[in-house]
């Protein structure tokens, strides 16, 4: 595991070699022992000050920690065909906390700051890493309820310029921004019009618009015949079980209106759900896209694409739950910006050891487990290493196994809870192993 923190970190410039060097072992630290506290993950007392120095170091910005973790992930994504560019905000509650700088939340008295990061995936859910991102507080409400400063908005348009940018310069592999119903906003729209579309944009349509003709946007679309249906399983979220969901699908291309005397051209797709089971609600989505979707495969390509839009709900999950980021106590918002930064890598190389080992179970598992690593997996559960290299998945089931993963038949795969709290188990006893190597060497 501490190869990664490295590589990932290549070429950083703090503008300090020290700094450097800290920050790579920082996200070696952090990720080791991801759930436990700054001081929790740190060895002593020298490292645990070392690591509130760098969180207090004003000559440091997350944006300069972040930078080569972006540079890695547009390497990456230029190796895919297509890349689907997930966006969404979340908000990071420091309630009670001493602070500064932190804003209101969703409730006034709340406070807090909000991350709205850009997050890479392939279509086959790989995750690639994030690529730019926002951070900010909001300022508190003047005397006639107005918020000052910037429209929060905006930072979904200037998401879609930014990926429009790199897909200039990636010209062999096709982006498509993808993000929920908060942006479906006809300025969005418009701009990426405006800049030619060279990032296609997949939207959640919120807004049941008037048509030039008069007619509603929903039911013109659903006016005609369905085009077919799709079913898929539907994973277990927000303490519902997962279930098995069929739609069927409608499309039609409208033109939205735009300003005075001006249109959009886009596709809208409609998926509703057929005989939900009782109790539950049918799971709709509406969508709208500037990308063609004529036939059944086109439309359900497209629903495919928005499913995935999930990923960044499971970055956020293990952002909060895993690297436990609001219980973080540290001085100002600017410390707090510093560690994010280096937590939403290491959430984002757990969200990568799950998907491989579901997508890709017989990568063998010294591409992400040191030697050392994958013995104490299979110690820890009273088990004898192999003589030969085990596979990734084997060893990320015996992790999973050790933070509380059954592995009963009917139990599926690992999710992402299981492995990050079987992993801090597995790296202190690899720890410990290198020690009783040192201590004695024959």
């Amino acid at each position: 595991m501490a190869r990664w923190a490295e590589e990932e970190l290549k070429g950083i410039n703090l503008g300090d070699g020290r700094r450097d060097k800290r920050a790579i072992a920082l996200l070696d630290t952090l990720s080791a022992r991801p759930t436990a506290s700054i001081p929790g993950a740190c060895s002593d007392w020298s490292e645990t000050m070392a690591a509130y120095r760098f969180f207090g170091n004003d000559d440091i910005t997350w944006e300069a920690i972040l930078t080569p973790h972006w540079s890695c992930s547009r390497t990456r994504i230029a190796q895919h065909k297509v890349v689907l560019m997930l966006q969404d905000t979340t908000e990071l509650d420091f309630n009670g906390q001493r602070i500064s700088g932190l804003g209101p939340l969703s409730y006034e008295a709340q406070r807090g700051l909000y991350v709205h990061p850009t997050y890479a995936v392939s279509v086959d859910r790989e995750p690639l890493g994030v690529l730019d991102a926002w951070m900010w507080a909001r300022e508190p409400k003047d005397a006639d309820g107005r918020r000052p400063g910037i429209k929060e908005s905006t930072r979904w348009i200037e998401g879609y310029e930014r990926v429009a940018e790199l897909a200039t310069e990636l010209p062999e592999t096709r982006l498509v921004y993808v993000a929920d119903r908060e942006s479906d906003m006809i300025e969005l729209m418009g701009r990426a019009r405006e800049l030619g579309q060279p990032a296609d944009w997949l939207l959640r349509a919120q807004h049941d618009r008037a048509l030039p003709d008069g007619q509603k946007l929903w039911p013109t679309v659903t006016s005609g015949e369905a085009l077919g249906g799709i079913t898929f399983t539907l994973p277990a979220r927000h303490g519902q079980k997962a279930r098995v969901v069929r739609q069927q699908l409608w499309a039609r291309v409208v033109d939205l209106p735009h300003g005075k005397n001006q249109t959009i051209r886009a596709t809208c797709v409609v998926a509703k759900e057929i005989d939900p089971p009782a109790g539950s609600r049918p799971v709709e989505w509406r969508l709208l896209t500037n990308r063609t979707a004529e036939t059944l495969e086109e439309v359900a390509e497209l629903i495919d694409w928005y499913r995935a839009r999930w990923e960044i709900e499971i970055l956020f999950h293990i952002l909060k739950n895993a690297c436990r980021i609001e219980a973080l106590q540290l001085g100002t918002i600017k410390g707090l910006q510093r560690a994010i930064a280096l937590y939403l890598m290491v959430s984002w190389r757990i969200a990568v050891l799950m998907r491989f080992g579901r997508t890709c179970p017989d990568l063998p598992a010294d591409l992400f487990f040191h030697e050392d690593e994958w013995h104490a997996a299979y110690l820890l559960n009273k088990k004898k290493p192999p003589a030969d290299l085990p596979t990734l998945n084997q060893v990320l089931r015996l992790v999973a196994m050790l933070g509380g993963f059954l592995a009963r038949k009917g139990d599926g795969e690992p999710g992402v809870k299981t492995i990050w709290l079987g992993l801090q188990r597995v790296i202190d006893c690899a720890i410990g192993l290198q020690f009783m190597r040192q201590a004695d060497p024959g």
